[in-house]
This record gives structure tokens, sequence and C-alpha cells, in this order.
């Protein structure tokens, strides 16, 4: 369930027990660590740790123009003004569907809290979309808090019992949406951090609903009417990021590129992107 929940003390506390949390960690050939956002060269791109404007130029060329308009598109609706906070998420299925369902809705970066196991997604139900959606995990909970804030983020717990109507989140300029562990619901001081609470509406007989399928509806609603807002530095990252993932031999093309580029320089100590320091191996 999702919303094993009792009011106590003004705050939400869960009953789930916590063997159940590591028995629903199962690693497997099929399972990815989210976290890792991508190939090596697609994460330093990511991170601005090599010239965006550099992998474009040489890798361009070899992207279909189909391709191209795809991804520019794709990422000029990517939205910076709404992401996902996901409380310690437990099934590697559920996890997975929430990336999926976040990617699919232009979110461009979400948060994780990871409570004694890395963060896990089943790849046969991510089906790739952990490639484009940014991961930013928390050791803790306060870490994670202060992140946001230092955002202008206002946190919106997901909660049985909220008193914001889903429809209501399109009103938050900058929304985190927090989701909670499937057996023990939102920890207490993130729902202590949280400013608002939201339902997801339901009209039939049944209480609750998987984590994931909570998140999608109420992301649904987040996300409805609002265009992308993303800087143009930032979207120009991505489509690099889109291009390293997508063209074959991308590293390859980079690194020959940027070894013609320097030819001929006598000044050993001037190094590029793809060298020295900088190099792919490390």
């Amino acid at each position: 369930m999702l919303w094993p929940w009792t009011r106590e003390q003004g705050q939400w506390t869960g009953n789930g027990l916590a063997f159940m949390v590591a028995r629903m960690r199962r690693v497997d050939i099929e399972t990815i660590h989210v976290s890792l956002w991508g190939d090596r060269l697609a994460q330093r791109i990511g991170l601005g740790q090599v010239d965006a404007e550099f992998v474009i130029r040489v890798l361009e060329p070899f992207a279909t123009e189909r391709r191209r308009e795809k991804l520019q598109r794709v990422f000029a609706d990517r939205i910076g003004s709404v992401t996902v906070v996901m409380d310690s998420i437990c099934d590697p299925h559920n996890g997975a569907a929430l990336l999926r369902t976040c990617e699919a809705f232009g979110v461009a970066r979400i948060h994780l809290l990871e409570q004694g196991a890395s963060f896990l997604a089943h790849a046969g139900v991510a089906r790739g979309t952990h490639k484009w959606v940014e991961v930013r995990t928390h050791a803790d909970a306060e870490s994670c808090v202060k992140a946001l804030r230092d955002d202008g983020m206002v946190l919106v717990g997901a909660h049985p019992q909220g008193k914001l109507q889903a429809e209501d989140l399109q009103s938050i300029p900058r929304l985190a949406l927090v989701l909670g562990n499937e057996h023990q619901g939102i920890r207490p001081v993130l729902t202590q951090a949280c400013e608002h609470a939201v339902r997801v509406p339901m009209r039939g007989f049944a209480e609750s609903l998987n984590v994931s399928v909570s998140g999608g509806i109420l992301l649904a609603y987040a996300t409805a009417h609002r265009p992308g807002d993303l800087p143009e530095t930032e979207r120009r990252r991505l489509y690099a990021r889109g291009l390293a993932v997508t063209v074959p031999n991308a590293g390859a093309l980079l690194e020959r590129a940027d070894h013609e580029r320097f030819a001929g320089e006598q000044d050993n100590a001037r190094q590029g992107p793809f060298t020295a320091k900088n190099s792919l191996s490390d």
C-alpha cells in the first residue's frame, strides 16, 4: 500500500515493516542504478565538464535531420519548474515506472533519497528513459530539502488527506512533488519540510494507489499547460548529451576531432577536453 499512514502529533508516520523494504530491493541483470545518468561521456557533458558546443559541432553531422529535430523539440519542452522527490522507493519496477513517467511529462530532473541501499530501477520498465532524466541523489533528507529550497522549490507531499486538489499544483510556480516509500510513506523530516499536502483524486472503493500510478496522476496535473522553461545553455547541454547518447562511436569521433584540433601545437601544457586529466579513460 502507498498510504499506511496515521496522524500523530501533527506528523505523518508510517507503520510499514522495515524488513519488507530490504526484501523488495532485488538486484538482477535487468536492474540498473539510475544514478548513472547515461554513460560516462554523457555524464560529463551534463555536468558541464565537456564543452557542449564542441560536442554539437562534431557530432551533429552524424545525426539524421529527423533525430536532430526530435532532440531539439523534446529538450525545448523540458520543464525545470517541476521536480519529483522519491523517498526511498523500494521496488525497482516502481522506480522505473516513475522515471519513465517523469521523462514522458518533460521533467528535467528528479531527486532521490536513498536509505540503506542504492536506488534501483528495472531496465525493462524504464526502457532507456533513465538516459534522459537527470538524477540527483542525496544521502539525507536535510541536504535534499536545502538543495530544493535553494532552488526556490515549494515542497508538496502526496497524502490521501491532503488539502490541495491535484489541479492546484498548476498554480505553484516551482514545485517539488514528494512521493513516499511504498511501505513507510514519507519520512517525518520530509513531511515537516513540506509546505502543503496534495491528494490524488479518487471516487471508488479503493483507498490507495501504487506510488508510480499516484505520481503519474499528480504529474499530469502539475505539468499541464507549463511551457518548457530551461535556460538556453541547459537546453544546449541536453542536446549535446542527446547526440552523445545516440550517435554511434561518439566518444571516438570526439577524441579524433579533439586531437585534430590541437595537432601541430607545440605547447604541451595546453590540453583538450578529452586529454590529460579530462581523458575519457579517467
